[in-house]
């Protein structure tokens, strides 16, 4: 059992939803991400999406692209952030951190000595945005072999026809796209996100986590009833774009988590 799986579980057994935050690694710099990254798990976060910074992320709105800019420009690379995920696992082993972006650096890398260093580092899945269930042999099946959970995307437009493809090899938990277009351009509504949530889990058996769209306390705790979990990003790397301090930034994470674990 991944540490994804024992904590959906154990949230299923106490009757919780997942609160589920995503920060840029490496914004605003090396130091203060780690810092707010450690600072997660007692600020109420269930997982942690580790996002890493490309130069061409395709799905994420400006809010996202220039958190990557800024974590680019301070020098950033897919083995810094192992490195910073690997500096968390000292002090936390047991809050699931999940690999978010694009196929690009893990292909220059190497698939084989990425997923050695990703399973070094303590990550323990993966969203890789760009790489539909059609590449699945790429780098889905090697991570699942790895042991680490490979976790698809569904979308408003993912019908009957497509869904049962998009959730074969997934892992882990499906990622609900609320809104058709890239993060933070619109907000996620709880009356149009229920059906396809039960539609997503009957399909894939998983719990189903639903993000983009998602920006406040009451939003959050609004999804949270119709989902298995609520990702925030956008919502909180505005936060550190404004130049919030650390614990700012934490207890704004904090009503946010509140908000879902309200339920």
């Amino acid at each position: 059992m991944s540490r994804i799986d024992a904590k959906f579980a154990d949230l299923k057994s106490q009757g919780k939803t997942a609160f589920v935050s995503y920060i840029m690694a490496g914004d605003p710099d090396f130091d203060t991400s780690l810092e707010i990254v450690r600072g997660l798990p007692a600020a109420g976060v269930d997982v942690i999406e580790l996002g890493l910074p490309f130069t061409d992320p395709m799905a994420d709105g400006p809010t996202i692209q220039l958190a990557g800019q800024r974590a680019l420009e301070g020098g950033m690379t897919l083995q810094r952030t192992l490195d910073l995920a690997r500096a968390f696992r000292q002090e936390d082993d047991t809050t699931p951190i999940v690999l978010m972006g694009y196929y690009n650096p893990v292909y220059s890398m190497g698939v084989d000595a990425f997923l050695k260093a990703a399973v070094d580092a303590g990550i323990d899945g993966l969203i890789i945005v760009d790489l539909p269930p059609e590449e699945d042999s790429e780098l889905c099946l090697p991570a699942n072999a790895a042991g680490l959970n490979f976790i698809r995307l569904a979308t408003p437009t993912t019908d009957d026809a497509r869904l049962p493809r998009v959730v074969q090899n997934t892992s882990g938990f499906v990622y609900y796209v609320s809104i058709t277009g890239i993060t933070g351009a619109a907000e996620a509504e709880a009356v149009d996100v229920a059906p396809e949530v039960a539609r997503i889990r009957e399909a894939s058996g998983l719990p189903v986590v639903v993000g983009f769209g998602v920006t406040t306390p009451e939003k959050s705790r609004a999804i949270a009833e119709v989902a298995d979990g609520v990702v925030v990003g956008s919502a909180i790397v505005s936060r550190i774009a404004k130049g919030d301090s650390v614990s700012d930034v934490l207890a704004f994470v904090k009503t946010l988590s509140d908000g879902a674990h309200s339920v």
